[in-house]
C-alpha cells in the first residue's frame, strides 16, 4: 500500500558533478522543511529548527542535495550527517571519520534506541498538523561503517522521532524495520558477513548495496529506500523529529538521505491483499476500501489509473482484482490526499464448465481426462488450488466418493459432475462439469504420399506431422481447431503416448496413425489417418561423368514421363545441350510430389596429335617403342588397330612393320595413325646349306632404302657389305667359307641413325 500528495512547490537544482551528488549547506531548517521535504498543502507546518556540528568554517552537516545524472535514487532531498554535508558527495574515495568541538549527541535519540554516549548529533524538527490520517516519508541510511566485520558489532544510531505536542509520552521512532519494532542500524540490516569472526545476515532484504570508489556517495554501503510511517489524528499537532548520531566514538560516519517531496500525508487504504503476502480475497467474495476521513470531503475512486463513473463515497466494495486508488480532496481545500491498494483474487468461478470427448463407437459412452478442465476451473491459477471430482454436489460438499481416476473417467453413470476447488487460502468453490460426446461428422481422408527422400527407400522416413498432415485434416473444419497424433485408437481416446510432431513410421510403405483433432480441452473428432509411403528411386539415376569434345555439343538428360524437370540452368526439359564443361543436375518429381535428382559431371577431352615416336630396336627382347602424343584427353595406344591399351610405351616388340593407332577413350574424333618399322639383326646364323639360316640379313632393311651394313672380322678387316636391294652374308669371302666366330657389323641407316653389334657364325 502507498499514497501520494499532489503538489506545486517549487523544485530546486543545483550545479553539479555528473557522476556524483551535489549539497549545498546554506539552505536553513525552514527551507529544507517546506520546500524540499514536504511540498504539500495537506498539512500545515511551523517551529522550525535544525542543528549540527560547528566546524568553524561555517560549513554544516546538513544540507539539500542533488543528484544530477549520478544514478542516486533520489533526484533530490535532504542530507543529514554526522559529517559535514558536503564531505558525504562522492566519490567513495575517502573515510569519513569527521568531528567538531562541542558537538554533543541526542538524548532523545538514546532513549528511543536504548543506547548511551552519543556524539555529533544532527537534527532536523519542526510541528506540523495534518489534515488525513497517516504521514510517510522515504529515506536512505549509509554509513562507513558498512566494512569487513564491523556490521557483526558497530553500528551509529539514528531515528525519526514522532509524538503529539505538549505530550509527556516517550517518542514514537518511525525508523524500523517493516512490520517490526527493530530499529533501522547497520548492526541490524546487513548480508552474511564471513570476515573475522562473521556474522549472520540480518534483514538481508533491505540491504542495498557495498559501494565501489565511483559511488556518488562517499559511504561503503547503504539500504535499499525505505519508508518511514505513521498513523496521525487529523487536525493535531505533532512534533517530528529526524536525528542521527555517532555512537561510542566520532569515527566512521554515517547519513541519512531522505527523499525530497516524499514527506506524504495521506490514506491509508489497508494493506495490500497478495496471492505473495498471502493474503488474497476468494474469489466471489467481496472488499471494502474505506478511505473515510472526518470532514465535509469529496472522494474519487480510480481502477488500473482509470476513474470509476459515480463512485462518489469515502467506502467502495471490491469485486475483481486490481489497482485501486483513492483521491480525497479535505474539506474544500487545495488538500488532494491518496491512497492506493493492490487487491488479487485466488480460487475458482463457479461457471459451469464442459468437457467434449469423442465416442469411438458411438455408444454414448467414452473416457474423459478430467484434468484437461483443471486450468480452465482456475483460469489459468492451477498453483495453490486443489481440484478434486465428484458425481454429485453433495458429494463434493462431504468430501465422498471422490473420482480417483481423473485421466480415465467413463460416463457410465452421468454426464454431470461437480468439482471442488481449494486452495490454502482457504477459498472454497463448487463447479458444475458437463460431460459432452461429440457429434462432429467425420472427414474422409483418402491415403496421404508421403515422399520416401533420406536415401534409403525403405519404405521408412521421417514426418513432420504438423506440416505434412495436419493442413489435409483442417482442410474445411472451423478455425482455431489443433491436431494432435497416436498410434491407435485407445491412445487417442485416453490422450497418452502421444506421437512427437517429427514422427518416423514404424511400418514400412504403409501404416495408419490416428488423429485427435481438438478444441482446447475438448475433443472435436478421431479419425484414422492412412500414410502411404512413396519410395521414389528411378533407375540409372546415378551420378554420370560425360566428357566434352573440342569444339563439340552434347546432349545430356533423363527419360521423359516424369511430371515435372528442372535443372540447375533453370531449364524445364527432360535433355538439355551442354556447350562448357562443368557440373550439372536435374531434378525431377513424379505425380505424387516426390523429387528424385540425377547429377552430372562434364569434362572436357579432345583428338590426339602425335609428335613423335621413340623407336629402340635391335635390341632383341628389348625393343620397345615409345609413343608420344599432344592433346587434353583420355587416350589409348595401339600398334596393330586391333589391341589397345593405355599405356603409351610398349615392349619386347619384334622386328616388324607397325600400323601406330592412338585414339580418345571418350570418344574424341579423328584418331591418330602411322606406319613404323622395328629392325633387328640375327645373333648369329649357321650357313651349313640347309636352308635354315644359312643368311646373315637385316629382315625388313628396305624400308630403309638408303642403308648399308657393313661387316667386320675380329681383327677390323672389312669382310663384306650389302645393302637393301641385296642379299645377306653368307659367311664367305671371295668364295671361301670363313670360319665359325664372332664378327662385328655396323649399319648405317641413311637417315643420321647407326647401329653396330657383333653376331657369331656357327658352322
Amino acid at each position: 500500500m502507498s499514497f501520494l500528495i499532489t503538489s506545486n512547490s517549487p523544485f530546486h537544482t543545483e550545479t553539479i558533478g555528473a557522476q556524483n551528488i551535489a549539497v549545498n549547506d546554506t539552505y536553513t531548517a525552514q527551507q529544507l522543511v517546506e520546500n524540499v521535504l514536504i511540498s504539500s498543502t495537506c498539512a500545515t507546518v511551523s517551529n522550525f529548527a535544525v542543528s549540527g556540528g560547528d566546524f568553524g568554517t561555517g560549513q554544516q552537516s546538513f544540507g539539500y542535495f542533488n543528484a544530477g545524472s549520478s544514478g542516486f535514487p533520489f533526484a533530490d532531498g535532504i542530507v543529514l550527517s554526522t559529517s559535514k554535508a558536503v564531505s558525504t558527495q562522492g566519490p567513495n574515495n575517502s573515510l569519513l571519520s569527521e568531528d567538531a568541538g562541542n558537538w554533543f549527541g541526542d538524548a532523545d535519540l538514546e532513549q528511543a534506541l536504548s543506547i548511551s554516549n552519543t556524539s555529533n548529533a544532527t537534527i532536523l524538527e519542526f510541528d506540523f498538523i495534518p489534515l488525513t490520517g497517516q504521514i510517510s516519508f522515504d529515506y536512505i541510511f549509509a554509513s562507513e561503517e558498512y566494512h569487513d566485520a564491523a556490521p557483526c558489532h558497530y553500528s551509529d544510531g539514528f531515528a525519526f522521532l514522532l509524538k503529539e505536542v505538549g505530550s509527556s509520552s516517550n517518542y514514537q521512532n518511525l525508523a524500523l524495520i517493516p512490520s517490526t519494532n527493530i530499529p533501522v542500524k547497520v548492526t541490524t540490516v546487513h548480508p552474511l558477513i564471513t570476515s573475522g569472526s562473521g556474522c549472520t545476515a540480518q534483514n538481508e532484504t533491505y540491504f542495498g548495496s557495498y559501494n565501489s570508489s565511483v559511488s556518488p556517495i562517499n559511504f561503503n554501503g547503504q539500504t535499499v529506500i525505505m519508508t518511514a510511517k505513521a498513523d496521525v489524528i487529523p487536525g493535531t499537532t505533532y512534533h517530528i523529529k529526524l536525528v542521527i548520531a555517532d555512537e561510542t566514538n566520532p569515527q566512521y560516519d554515517s547519513a541519512i538521505f531522505l527523499k525530497g517531496g516524499s514527506f506524504s500525508i495521506g490514506k491509508d487504504l489497508g494493506p495490500n491483499r497478495l496471492i505473495a503476502t498471502n493474503n488474497p480475497i476468494c474469489f466471489g467474495n467481496t472488499y471494502d476500501l474505506d478511505a473515510t476521513e472526518s470532514g465535509i470531503n469529496s472522494y474519487k475512486w480510480f481502477k488500473n489509473g482509470i476513474e470509476i463513473t459515480g463512485e462518489i463515497n469515502p467506502i467502495y466494495t471490491v469485486t475483481s482484482p486490481g489497482i485501486y486508488k483513492v483521491e480525497i480532496t479535505i474539506n474544500s481545500t487545495t488538500c488532494v490526499a491518496s491512497g492506493e491498494a493492490t487487491i488479487e483474487y485466488v480460487g475458482a468461478p463457479t461457471t459451469p464448465v464442459t468437457l467434449t470427448q469423442c465416442d469411438d463407437n458411438n455408444d454414448g459412452i467414452t473416457t474423459f481426462n478430467l484434468n484437461n478442465l483443471n486450468s480452465i476451473i482456475t483460469q489459468g491459477n492451477t498453483q495453490g488450488n486443489t481440484i478434486s471430482y465428484y458425481e454429485s454436489l453433495l458429494n463434493a460438499q462431504s468430501q465422498l466418493n471422490e473420482i480417483t481416476n481423473t485421466t480415465a473417467y467413463q460416463n457410465t453413470t452421468t454426464n454431470q459432475l461437480i468439482a471442488r476447488v481449494s486452495n490454502s487460502f482457504g477459498c472454497l468453490s463448487y463447479v458444475i462439469v458437463h460431460l459432452q460426446i461429440t457429434n462432429n461428422p467425420l472427414p474422409i481422408i483418402n491415403p496421404i504420399p508421403i515422399c520416401d527422400e533420406d536415401g534409403t527407400f525403405d519404405g521408412l522416413t521421417t514426418i513432420d506431422l504438423n506440416q505434412t498432415v495436419s493442413p489435409i485434416i483442417l482442410t474445411g473444419l472451423p478455425s482455431g481447431l489443433l491436431v494432435e497424433y497416436y498410434s491407435n485408437n485407445n491412445d487417442a481416446i485416453l490422450q497418452t503416448n502421444a506421437l512427437p510432431n517429427s514422427f518416423t513410421n514404424t511400418i514400412a510403405n504403409a501404416q495408419s496413425i490416428f488423429a485427435r483433432i481438438i478444441n482446447g480441452p475438448d475433443c472435436y473428432r478421431i479419425i484414422p489417418i492412412p500414410l502411404q509411403i512413396i519410395a521414389f528411386d528411378p533407375p540409372n539415376f546415378e551420378h554420370e561423368n560425360l566428357y566434352l569434345c573440342a569444339r563439340e555439343t552434347l546432349f545430356i538428360g533423363v527419360p521423359n514421363g516424369f511430371s515435372s524437370y528442372m535443372w540447375n540452368t533453370l531449364e524445364t526439359t527432360s535433355t538439355i545441350l551442354i556447350v562448357s564443361i562443368g557440373d550439372y543436375s536435374v531434378t525431377v518429381t513424379n505425380a505424387f510430389g516426390c523429387e528424385a535428382t540425377k547429377t552430372f559431371t562434364i569434362s572436357d577431352s579432345s583428338s590426339p596429335t602425335i609428335t613423335s615416336i621413340d623407336i629402340n630396336d635391335f635390341s632383341g627382347s628389348n625393343n620397345t617403342v615409345q609413343i608420344n602424343v599432344s592433346g587434353n584427353g583420355n587416350y589409348e595406344y595401339s600398334l596393330n588397330g586391333s589391341y589397345f591399351q593405355e599405356n603409351s610405351l610398349f615392349t619386347n616388340v619384334v622386328p616388324d612393320e607397325y600400323f601406330v593407332v592412338v585414339r580418345d577413350k571418350n570418344g574424341c574424333n579423328p584418331e591418330a595413325n602411322q606406319h613404323i618399322y622395328v629392325l633387328d639383326f640375327p645373333k648369329y646364323f649357321t650357313p651349313n646349306g640347309d636352308g635354315i639360316h644359312d643368311l646373315w640379313e637385316i629382315k625388313n632393311l628396305s624400308f630403309y632404302p638408303n642403308a648399308t651394313v657393313s661387316i667386320f672380322d675380329r681383327f677390323g678387316k672389312l669382310i663384306y657389305n650389302f645393302n637393301p636391294n641385296n642379299e645377306g652374308w653368307n659367311g664367305e669371302l671371295n668364295q671361301y667359307k670363313l670360319l665359325s666366330d664372332d664378327y662385328w657389323f655396323v649399319i648405317t641407316l641413311g637417315n643420321g641413325r647407326n647401329i653396330k653389334g657383333h653376331f657369331a657364325m656357327k658352322r
